[in-house]
């Protein structure tokens, strides 16, 4: 049997679907639901800590755990579902992970919840992988951008309504229903799969030949070096052997996968789909987007969060209003560009919003309120309606179809493990700067200056009124806290530069994209679209 048994796929192995929307909705519910729950365990994370009577150090490892095991599995899921057929790779985990759902909030010993969270985050690291493969095999041609529409801005609105949706569950319904939420939605996607997906034969000559060690060695080395940088912040990098061991040996299996591919006979992910020169530079764009969206999903809301105490429900309410409302606006907006602008503009289009936002918020101070970010999170939900649509579409219009199960372990790596290691490394990033801020502050306030003896003065009379002996220690906190406060303030302007700084390494690789071929998301335009696209060195017969 061919390679390419791997593209035909389960539609063409086991026959046409009877209802095949039910399985776009359901793959498409699975990915709105998989990029829920990682938002909400990590946003929620400290309700969780409270709820299980966790300690800071157990509550990371949970957080990990859970994510890192979404990161080993989602790579080979599109094999698998090629493989052993929809049903069977989404259809019973999707109850399994229902059930896994339930039982969670009652668990009490630490070793238990840590296993079922490695078993949960791998079901929910099933459910976003195939989505395009589904959408592309099981709907006409005309629905396939509003379907990958759909697919690609489930990101920025999970980003934008999961810090409401913890405060709302929290607040309402209890801390479970993170968790109880997917008992009622899973089901649900589990159903639709069965009816929109047919019965498929176990392809047994794929699974004789199948790179059982490649995907082992990539899932791995990927959800190790994750681990590594996820807790390097925590455990301050190379002063801890456990980070140091990590990100070793993560590097060593990356470098054994890379060997295994290039020596078996059927080699799972194809090394070579990397040297395509648009295939390599859409999947770095796509990283460089994961990564300039932290100002989406870090920055705002934790500024708000850190420098103006705010509960998730309180800082979430901007998000929801200005950020995910109007990316649903924008999004046949998005579509009409696609269908008659190259997607190159788009994307530039779409990286410039983020970089006037990051830009914006270099102008920060501890004065800004929540109402002062609208004009930020404006931007960004332009950026995020306007960039990774079309980054997936460039990278679909580039890509080998002989080589699809390839391509996509790749984007699965640089969707799940740019995603988790940008914030990583972001909040490591805030974290140094703070100190070195901190630092500079400190070094400005000299002891018995004019300047700090009258402050402090200031402050002791102010506390005298509550006690006369406890004012100046009480006026000496508080001009600490003021200094680590403007710390964090500057702290926070640097994340917004680094990602201004991002985006502008993003639209020079978007430049460097050439002409995609001629396929079914060619541009078709109109008037002054046409002298756009003549510029950009597309023809309107293409």
């Amino acid at each position: 049997m061919a390679e390419n048994d791997l593209d035909r796929g389960p539609v063409s192995r086991g026959g046409i679907a009877p209802r095949p929307l039910f399985a776009v909705g359901a793959v498409l519910l699975g990915a709105f639901l998989a990029n829920f729950d990682s938002r909400l365990t990590s946003v929620g994370l400290p309700d969780l800590r409270g709820a299980f009577s966790l300690g800071f150090d157990e509550g990371a490892w949970l957080s990990t755990a859970g994510i890192g095991s979404q990161i080993f599995v989602a790579p080979a899921v599109a094999w698998l579902a090629t493989v052993f057929g929809m049903r069977r790779v989404l259809g019973i985990p999707s109850l399994v992970y229902a059930l896994i759902s339930l039982v969670i909030p009652f668990v009490h010993d630490y070793l238990t919840l840590i296993a079922l969270s490695i078993v949960h985050g791998m079901l929910l690291g099933t459910f976003v992988p195939a989505t395009l493969m589904i959408i592309l095999r099981n709907l006409p041609i005309k629905w396939w951008l509003p379907a990958i529409s759909i697919y690609s801005i489930r990101v920025g609105f999970a980003l934008d309504t999961s810090t409401s949706l913890v405060g709302f569950y929290v607040d309402h319904l209890g801390w479970q229903w993170l968790y109880w939420q997917g008992v009622v939605i899973a089901p649900l996607m589990g159903l639709m799969i069965y009816l929109g997906t047919p019965s498929e034969p176990v392809n047994r000559d794929l699974l004789r030949h199948a790179d059982w060690g490649g995907m082992l060695l990539l899932g791995t080395s990927v959800s190790m070096i994750y681990a590594g940088l996820d807790q390097g912040n925590r455990l301050d990098w190379l002063e801890s052997g456990t980070v140091m061991a990590l990100l070793l040996a993560g590097a060593a299996l990356f470098i054994a996968f890379l060997i295994n591919e290039m020596l078996v006979r059927r080699p799972w992910a194809h090394v070579n789909v990397l040297f395509s020169r648009n295939v390599g530079l859409s999947l770095v764009v796509i990283l460089l987007y994961t990564l300039t969206s932290l100002s989406n999903s870090s920055l705002v809301p934790n500024f708000l969060s850190v420098v103006g105490l705010m509960r998730p429900e309180q800082s979430g309410v901007l998000l929801l209003t200005f950020g995910a409302l109007p990316m649903v606006v924008l999004v046949p907006f998005s579509i009409f560009l696609l269908r008659h602008f190259d997607a190159r503009a788009v994307v530039v289009l779409g990286f410039s919003a983020f970089a006037a936002a990051n830009l914006w918020g270099t102008q920060l101070t501890h004065d800004w309120a929540r109402g002062d970010f609208v004009g930020i999170v404006i931007l960004q939900s332009i950026g995020q309606a306007l960039m990774l649509l079309p980054i997936i579409i460039l990278a679909l219009s580039n890509s080998d179809p002989t080589r699809a199960t390839s391509f996509a372990a790749y984007i699965q790596i640089m969707r799940l493990g740019g995603a988790e290691i940008g914030v990583a490394l972001m909040g490591t990033w805030l974290r140094v700067r703070e100190q070195i801020h901190s630092n500079y502050l400190g070094l400005h306030i000299q002891s018995g200056s004019f300047d700090v003896t009258r402050l402090l003065k200031q402050l002791g009379d102010y506390f005298a009124s509550h006690g006369v002996g406890a004012a100046p220690a009480r006026a000496l906190g508080t001009l600490s806290a003021r200094v680590q406060r403007e710390a964090n303030v500057l702290a926070y302007i640097d994340g917004f530069w680094l990602c201004f700084w991002l985006a502008m390494a993003a639209l020079f690789f978007v430049a460097l994209i050439t002409r995609a071929p001629p396929g079914p998301f060619t541009p078709a335009p109109f008037g002054f679209a046409k002298n756009v696209l003549r510029k950009c060195g597309v023809t309107a017969s293409q």
